[in-house]
């Protein structure tokens, strides 16, 4: 989990994507974080987390429902949300974070 604290630990933001392959919500949601990611470029990091391949990280989250996005700043959540979302909403949450 040392990796996990350098991930959120960034100045930028950073939104995880905690997701399941054989989770059809978190499916839907792979372009949308692409377009997230083409839209703010190098502003913000956009990380994807395997549940199935983090267990132990999910359960210490407490992530129930997939997908289920998180906004760090600074090694803060800032921000957490369950379930799909759209490109646009995204963009704009994460521009309130960047300085």
């Amino acid at each position: 989990m040392s990796k996990f604290g350098e991930l959120i630990g960034l100045e930028v933001p950073v939104l995880l994507d905690f997701y399941s392959d054989d989770n059809d919500s978190s499916n839907i949601m792979h372009p949308v974080l692409r377009d997230v990611a083409a839209a703010i470029g190098d502003k913000c990091k956009v990380i994807k987390i395997n549940v199935d391949k983090n267990n132990e990280l999910a359960e210490a989250l407490r992530v129930k429902i997939l997908p289920t996005l998180m906004i760090y700043k600074s090694g803060e959540m800032v921000w957490r949300q369950s379930g799909e979302q759209d490109a646009n909403t995204l963009v704009s949450l994460i521009k309130d974070f960047i300085n």
